[in-house]
């Protein structure tokens, strides 16, 4: 491929921040504003889990994706489909009664965001040098945790002090903006030259073709597991009274600072991929999660203890979030990108959501501090099942990525 037609690693940011926005308004702001509003911690977190688990669908539509129009009108119909939601769930009173709803249009929101992810990683496979990957990683999770941290955080504030639909506005306008780069990206139609059942059919061989490698089995068996899923971080905003911590400070916190530090997590987890490979990134990355969890929850409640432990915290899922992306990326080769991706991340989204839930039950019938207990020892459990796998997998020269 000519040099002319590789990107900037940088431009993924920008392409994957719309979707983040997305997430950030629905599983930061959104639990605050329930349980202001009458709704249990139990019961936001289950809104938040249904709408996340719209992750684990992915796989589903990614054929789609592959089969038919371009990457970049792809990416311009989700960006329209994440909007409308959003302000559709900006627009519906946050009440009980209306919990079905409410549950409804958050998963269908995050459905859309998907359809923006989805284009974004054919993009990366194909327009980012095979040497920038890691750094391209870095920037794709950056780019969705600062997003996150400013649809959770700014929408949180402007939710709080101007009224939600201002706030539902804003991020839309917010999203076109950053969206724009993708038209300084050569475009990749579909493939053409050969019918439905053809593509479908040779499509579905690929992809049985890559599951069965040891490679891919290992990958999917490690991201279904909850090594650093973050699930707390869907629940910062609904347990911060626990630490005396106010909704002013909540906003900031967990939105523009937390979104510049998972960023900056990000950023230097691509570097350390680069240099130290997927493994370490990705095991080393979900230890420090853990460890930040325990001292987080050996402390005592103090709005000091909330800010520096969720910023711990959001610096440690930036680590291993750029180590998830850079190991989906090492796994599937550079054929049917939307459609594999999806599909390993897909899986690698389960632990969010079973986290999460189990996050909030956790918190209604203990407290904070063994929900966070929890989180970080079954962590820490599966990082040394894994490390020892890994040595005998290595060993007998089976983690070998598919060639193309």
């Amino acid at each position: 491929m000519p040099s002319s037609a590789f990107i900037k690693p940088y431009y993924v940011f920008f392409l994957v921040f719309p979707a983040g926005l997305s997430q950030g308004f629905a599983t930061v702001a959104l639990p605050y504003l329930l349980t202001q509003n009458g709704f249990t911690v139990a019961q936001a977190a289950s809104i938040v889990a249904l709408g996340f688990s719209a992750n684990l669908w992915r796989f589903v539509w990614g054929p789609i994706v592959d089969l038919s129009l371009s990457l970049r009108r792809w990416y311009w119909l989700g960006l329209l489909a994440a909007i409308g939601t959003l302000l559709a769930l900006c627009f519906t009173v946050l009440t009980v009664k209306n919990v079905a709803l409410l549950s409804a249009i958050v998963f269908v929101s995050q459905v859309a965001a998907t359809f923006t992810l989805l284009p974004v990683n054919g993009f990366i496979a194909h327009r980012i040098d095979d040497n920038d990957k890691g750094k391209a990683s870095g920037w794709y999770q950056a780019g969705s945790l600062c997003g996150v941290g400013i649809g959770g955080g700014v929408g949180l504030w402007l939710s709080t002090h101007y009224g939600v639909v201002t706030s539902g506005i804003f991020l839309s306008v917010l999203s076109v903006l950053f969206a724009v780069v993708v038209l300084k990206i050569k475009d990749l139609p579909h493939q053409k030259g050969e019918t439905i059942g053809q593509a479908v059919a040779n499509m579905a061989k690929d992809v049985f073709a890559m599951i069965k490698l040891p490679l891919v089995l290992f990958v999917v068996a490690m991201l279904v597991m909850p090594i650093g899923s973050g699930a707390s971080a869907n629940l910062w905003s609904a347990i911060a009274q626990d630490w005396q911590t106010g909704p002013d400070t909540v906003a900031l916190v967990t939105g523009i600072i937390s979104g510049l530090v998972s960023a900056i997590g990000c950023l230097i987890g691509g570097f350390l991929v680069d240099k130290k490979g997927v493994w370490v990134g990705y095991l080393g990355s979900g230890a420090i999660c853990a460890v930040v969890t325990i001292i987080m929850s050996a402390m005592p409640y103090h709005p000091v203890v909330f800010i520096v432990g969720v910023l711990a915290y959001t610096f440690g899922i930036g680590l291993i979030n750029a180590a998830f992306t850079a190991v989906i990326f090492y796994a599937i080769g550079k054929k049917n990108v939307a459609t594999k991706y999806a599909l390993l991340a897909s899986l690698g989204n389960l632990p969010v959501v079973y986290m999460t839930a189990i996050n909030g039950w956790t918190h209604d019938r203990y407290s904070s501090k063994t929900m966070l207990l929890i989180e970080a020892a079954v962590g820490l459990i599966f990082i040394g099942v894994y490390l020892i796998f890994l040595k005998k997998l290595q060993a007998k020269n089976l983690l070998i990525p598919p060639a193309d």
